[in-house]
């Protein structure tokens, strides 16, 4: 009798762990508490894969010999802790996939740049004309790569969520970024368990692999005075060797905070011993990742900027360092237990005006309601957008920057983003 394996979520992740169970002979099922979307459905039934959404029905998931479960659902989900209970191995699409590749797998993981890094270093590996798949957080699944087509390399962005339930998955490159407080709602509050979760992302590295991560974050630095880590450490930062092959004027990410995204997917190439040459010039005409960032037009000489994929504080502290400009800030959505005051100095020096734009602000008016700006208080992007309109000045910029989740107003920081920029253009 086959294995029988349960995919719990049938997003990105969840089709294509059930679409590379099925085919390696397995009895899956397929369960997601809300509506799968049609792709998905389709997806699942070209396949012959049974499935259910709106619910989860306990008695065809609790007898699974393994279950895949989406990043998404938490560790403390009552259906979680039912299998737990009862033993039922629960593991990652990535830790699933990566059983059926020989792949080489650079990871990259921290609190911000994930996507940028990855992106990054996906067009360098292209650009060297590598057989390179992208995946994790972006890019079609690891699962559906793997059952589908055959990749020598895997680039991968990886969240928190997803490294909590992989235990013999290795990184052959594992990149550590950043670690500032996120997602804390996740961690029961306790920023220690946060930083334990993106550390994961060594578990299992050999001598012959390599950890990149920035020497300059304090929390890396403090963790790696104890931690003993079996991985070459590959350190970069401004206090390092400067490992760009060009100038920071010459690179076609703008920001401090690029000038590292960029230093990290210079070690991973070479690494992997891409030629300086192929890494010059695609440092030199890299395009960038939508919604951060994102330059979206000039209104009556206002610039308006959509960096939706600012889901916490630090990201957003990184775009208003970025500024040069005046700045009108659109900040809000799904507080994850986020500390507003590492922006402080910057909203201070930077911003005249606050829109406060969520279902519930009254975080947002305690923590900034002192500081003597002007706010404006709504709970659509609609009254953002033209609140920001009315508040900006010539020269000024406009930033879509929330520092906060979505998911209270939008489907995600994609859907937010795009709201954002048809508003701006409707304007």
């Amino acid at each position: 009798m086959s294995k029988r394996i349960v995919v719990l979520g049938a997003g990105e992740s969840g089709s294509g762990a059930a679409i590379l169970a099925k085919e390696k002979g397995f009895d899956v099922f397929v369960s997601d508490c809300g509506t799968i979307t049609e792709p998905y459905r389709a997806l699942l039934n070209q396949n012959g894969i049974t499935w259910e959404d709106g619910q989860h029905t306990e008695d065809l998931i609790l007898n699974a010999d393994e279950v895949i479960k989406s990043p998404g659902i938490p560790l403390t989900a009552p259906l979680i802790q039912k299998l737990q209970a009862q033993a039922t191995p629960i593991i990652s699409e990535i830790e699933f996939a990566a059983r059926y590749t020989n792949a080489k797998m650079i990871c990259i993981t921290g609190s911000n740049g994930k996507t940028t890094t990855t992106s990054l270093i996906y067009y360098i590996l292209r650009q060297a004309g590598l057989n390179v798949g992208l995946a994790g957080n972006i890019g079609n699944s690891l699962a559906l790569q793997v059952a589908r087509e055959h990749h020598d390399y895997y680039v991968i962005e990886l969240s928190s969520f997803q490294l909590d339930n992989m235990y013999d998955f290795k990184a052959d490159i594992a990149i550590l970024l950043n670690i500032t407080p996120d997602h804390l709602d996740r961690y029961d509050y306790k920023f220690q368990n946060y930083i334990d979760a993106k550390f994961r992302i060594t578990r299992n590295q050999t001598k012959e692999d390599s950890f990149i991560y920035w020497a300059e974050d304090p929390v890396i630095d403090r963790c790696l005075r104890t931690l003993r880590l079996n991985a070459t450490l590959l350190p970069y930062g401004f206090t390092c060797p400067n490992p760009l092959p060009v100038s920071e004027e010459e690179l076609a990410l703008k920001g401090r905070h690029n000038v590292l995204n960029s230093m990290a997917a210079t070690i991973a190439a070479n690494v992997l011993k891409i030629k300086k040459d192929v890494i010059r010039e695609s440092l030199m005409t890299f395009q960038g990742v939508e919604h951060r960032l994102q330059y979206v037009a000039t209104v009556k000489g206002v610039q308006y900027i959509n960096d939706s994929k600012a889901t916490n504080v630090n990201s957003c502290w990184y775009a208003l360092e970025s500024m040069k400009t005046p700045v009108v800030l659109i900040l809000g959505g799904k507080d994850k237990g986020n500390d507003y005051s590492e922006i402080d100095e910057l909203v201070r020096q930077k911003c005249h005006t606050l829109v406060f734009m969520g279902l519930h602000n009254e975080k947002l008016r305690e923590h900034f309601g002192g500081f003597g700006l002007q706010i404006i208080d709504v709970d659509n992007l609609h009254d953002a957008v033209q609140g920001a309109y009315n508040a900006a000045h010539d020269g000024d910029t406009v930033l879509l920057s929330p520092c906060c989740a979505s998911f209270d107003l939008f489907k995600s920081y994609e859907d937010r983003g795009e709201q954002f920029m048809a508003a701006v253009r409707n304007l």
